[in-house]
């Protein structure tokens, strides 16, 4: 593969291209400044206005959360594993149907993977803009997003309806729901009572790991197995995720018999393949192809760390156990 093809497949951080109107809280006080972004996949967006960076099919869709100070996200659930890092700044992630069955505050590096079926939001707690990098199971991501109730009322009294086709309407653009359209309906009381409400001992414990932590156990010489059948998180949600560092990064070759993706957390990383190179940088996503020799080393002195997600034949969700 030449270094246009690769480069093609390379979504350089300053190139990432957000989306202001991606979700039905777009006009709502307190969530009306996020930007989405829409990686690899076609993601979950509700609006056309959204920009896809890589369309090519990899069995998880990556994506991000950029959010000034204060910026939250609202309550929402999936049908597929949902899994943040935190590349900027310092995030509180919340869940339960209004946001108060539970907290825990990631800082950078951090990861955690939300199960299905669970309603769940974030917010940036840092003083800076942050960004929080995203995997979704599956190349449908399930479907879209189930909102909390309160959401969607809230919505429309800030002029966005949400249609049963899953597109947005927005009046203060002069547009309605199109003749045979109707609303999408809200969750009843019964379909709200059968969503897991898990603790927090049960999502920090089971779902949360620490940069440090996984740092660490990549300094043994190994990459961490993050998330996986065998990673300090175990769960099979559709991908494997790992952590590699200075200390892990092999200088061997090797391939994978499905696409792969590179998503650095720290310094600059030379990837070597047959037929080329480039250098990535934090924030910077790459997807491998599938079958094709590389390898990943630091280019720089000083930390060095990335994650690398690849597809595995697993189902994309559920993943809660209780």
């Amino acid at each position: 593969m030449t270094p246009a093809e690769m480069e093609a497949r390379i979504v350089r951080y300053g190139d990432l291209i957000p989306c202001k109107t991606a979700f039905i809280d777009a006009h709502t006080p307190g969530s009306d400044q996020k930007e989405n972004f829409t990686i690899i996949g076609g993601g979950v967006s509700e609006s056309a206005d959204q920009h896809v960076h890589i369309s090519i099919p990899h069995g998880f869709n990556i994506g991000a959360a950029g959010q000034p100070p204060k910026c939250r996200n609202s309550m929402h659930n999936h049908r597929t594993a949902e899994v943040f890092f935190v590349l900027k700044g310092r995030w509180r992630f919340f869940w339960g149907e209004h946001g108060d069955a539970g907290e825990v505050t990631l800082e950078e590096g951090d990861i955690i993977n939300i199960p299905t079926n669970i309603f769940r939001g974030f917010e940036n707690i840092g003083t800076d803009y942050g960004m929080i990098m995203a995997i979704l199971g599956g190349d449908d991501a399930g479907g879209g997003v189930i909102w909390a109730p309160h959401v969607i009322e809230d919505a429309k009294a800030h002029g966005l309806v949400l249609g049963e086709d899953g597109k947005l309407y927005d009046s203060k653009q002069g547009v309605s729901l199109p003749d045979g359209v109707n609303p999408m309906p809200v969750l009843t009381a019964d379909e709200l009572a059968m969503v897991d409400t898990p603790t927090a001992m049960q999502v920090v414990g089971g779902y949360v790991r620490r940069y440090l932590d996984m740092k660490a156990l990549a300094g043994s010489g190994t990459p961490c197995k993050v998330i996986g059948a065998r990673g300090i998180i175990r769960d099979k949600p559709g991908f494997e995720v790992d952590l590699v560092t200075r200390e892990s990064a092999s200088d061997k070759m090797h391939k994978h018999d499905r696409p792969s993706v590179l998503m650095p957390m720290n310094g600059h990383w030379r990837v070597i393949w047959e037929g080329g190179e480039a250098t990535l940088a934090p924030g910077d996503t790459m997807s491998v192809p599938e079958n094709l020799m590389h390898r990943a080393v630091p280019s720089m002195t000083g930390e060095a760390s990335l994650y690398h997600v690849v597809a595995t034949d697993d189902p994309a969700g559920p993943t809660w156990t209780g």
